[in-house]
C-alpha cells in the first residue's frame, strides 16, 4: 500500500501524521510512504530524517493525495483539501464530523473511507488514539486558563495560586475523563482551588482518594455546576460524548452571575463546544469576550507543543494504521477498536452518532462489505 502524510493546513497547526519512526515501520511492512516535502520541520522532524527512514519526499501535496492510497493526517481535512479526496482513499486521522457538516457530506460524495482516531475504542472503553491529545489539553488548558487570567492577556489581573495573604483562584473542571484529570492535576500543581464535577461517581471517588479531600467533587446536574460557575476564575469545560456533539452545560444565562473576567476554557470545542456561545479560535487570536466573560476556544490546543504532541499521536496511532495498511480496511475491520473507528465507507455514514447529529442515514460497515 502506498502510504501518504502531508502538511497540516489548519491555521498554527504544527503537528505532522508521521514521525520518522513510525515511517520506518511503514517501510519494513513493505509499504511505500511518500511525505510532502517540510512536513515534519515544524515537529522537529528533517526531510532528511524521513528519507533516511525509507519515505520518498514530495514536493507538492497534491501528488501526495493523488498517488497514496491511504493519507495519515492529524486534523481533518479543510475545504481546500475536498477536491483532493478520491473514490476508495482511505483517511486516516481526527474528524470529529458531528461537528463539521460540510466535511461529512464531502467524505460521503467522494466515497471516502474515513478512519477518526477519537472513535477508536477498545474493549475496556479506552479511546486510544484520542487519549494522548487529551492528556495534552487538559495540562495545557490549566496553563492557558492561568495565562488569561493575567492583565496583560485581557483577564481580571490574579495570579492562580495567589501569593500568602491574597486569594487563590478558584478553579471549575467539568467533566473528568482524560481531559478533566489531566486539567485537575495541573490547576493543583499551579496552587489553585479546584472543583470537580462529573455524572460519574467513581471518577469523582477516583479524584477525592487521590487528592485526598484537597478537590472538591460534585455530582454534575445543572444547580451544582450553576452554583459553582458563580464561584470561578476558571472553567475547564471537557465533557466529551463519544463521537458526538458535546453537550451545553454552561448557559449563556449564568454568565450574569458569574464573577467578570472569568475564564472559560473550552476543551470540547472541537465537538461542537461546552457553552452555548462557542466559536472556534486559532492559537494566533485564540480568545473573545461575552457578557464580560473569557472565551479561549482554540480546538486544536496540542498543535502548541508539537513536538510532544506529534511523537505521543504516533505511539498511539502507529498499531492501527499498519494494521489497516497491512490487512487492507475490510479484513482490518474484524478487529474491533479499527470498526468503531470507522465513520464513512462508500458513501455511506457508519457511526451512528454522525448521522443523528446530521439526521442522515445510517449504515454500519459490516453491511457494506
Amino acid at each position: 500500500m502506498i502510504i501518504g502524510t502531508v502538511k497540516e493546513i489548519k491555521t498554527h497547526e504544527y503537528r505532522v501524521g508521521l514521525t520518522p519512526a513510525s515511517v520506518l515501520q511503514y517501510v519494513k511492512a513493505g509499504h511505500r510512504v511518500l511525505v510532502e516535502k517540510d512536513a515534519g520541520l515544524e515537529s522537529g522532524f528533517s526531510n532528511e530524517a524521513y528519507s533516511i527512514s525509507g519515505a520518498l519526499i514530495i514536493d507538492h501535496a497534491k501528488d501526495v493525495w493523488k498517488d497514496a492510497d491511504m493519507i495519515v493526517k492529524v486534523k481533518e481535512p479543510l475545504k481546500e483539501e475536498y477536491p483532493l479526496f478520491k473514490k476508495g482513499l482511505l483517511l486516516y486521522t481526527f474528524l470529529h464530523l458531528a461537528a463539521d457538516e460540510p466535511l461529512t457530506k464531502a467524505l460521503l460524495e467522494y466515497g471516502v473511507t474515513s478512519i477518526a482516531y477519537e472513535t477508536i475504542e477498545e474493549a475496556d472503553g479506552l479511546l486510544t488514539c484520542l487519549e494522548p491529545m487529551s492528556a495534552v489539553a487538559g495540562r495545557l488548558s490549566a496553563i492557558q486558563g492561568a495565562k488569561f487570567l493575567e492583565k496583560p492577556q485581557g483577564g481580571k489581573g490574579m495570579l492562580i495560586s495567589g501569593v500568602p495573604g491574597t486569594n487563590q483562584a478558584q478553579a471549575v473542571v467539568i467533566g473528568c475523563g482524560t481531559v478533566g484529570m489531566n486539567a485537575i492535576q495541573m490547576l493543583m500543581g499551579l496552587g489553585a482551588k479546584v472543583t470537580a464535577i462529573d455524572v460519574d461517581i467513581r471518577k469523582l471517588e477516583k479524584i477525592d482518594q487521590l487528592y485526598r479531600n484537597q478537590v472538591q467533587t460534585l455530582y454534575s446536574n445543572e444547580l451544582h455546576i450553576k452554583d459553582s460557575l458563580e464561584q470561578a476564575d476558571i472553567v475547564i469545560g471537557a465533557v466529551l460524548v463519544k463521537g458526538a456533539k458535546a453537550p451545553k452545560l454552561i448557559r449563556r444565562s449564568y454568565y450574569a452571575n458569574m464573577k467578570k473576567g472569568t475564564v472559560i476554557v473550552d476543551v470540547a470545542i472541537d465537538q461542537g463546544g461546552s457553552t452555548e456561545v462557542s466559536k472556534v479560535t486559532y492559537h494566533n487570536d485564540p480568545i473573545y469576550v461575552v457578557d464580560d466573560i473569557i472565551h479561549y476556544c482554540v480546538a486544536n490546543m496540542p498543535g502548541a507543543v508539537p513536538q510532544t504532541s506529534t511523537d505521543a499521536l504516533n505511539h498511539a496511532t502507529l498499531k492501527y494504521g499498519l494494521k489497516i495498511a497491512n490487512e487492507g480496511i475490510i479484513e482490518a475491520s474484524n478487529y474491533m477498536p479499527i470498526y468503531k473507528g470507522i465513520n464513512t465507507h462508500q458513501g455511506r455514514i457508519t457511526y451512528q452518532a454522525v448521522a443523528e447529529a446530521f439526521d442522515l442515514p445510517y449504515q454500519p460497515f459490516h453491511t457494506l462489505k
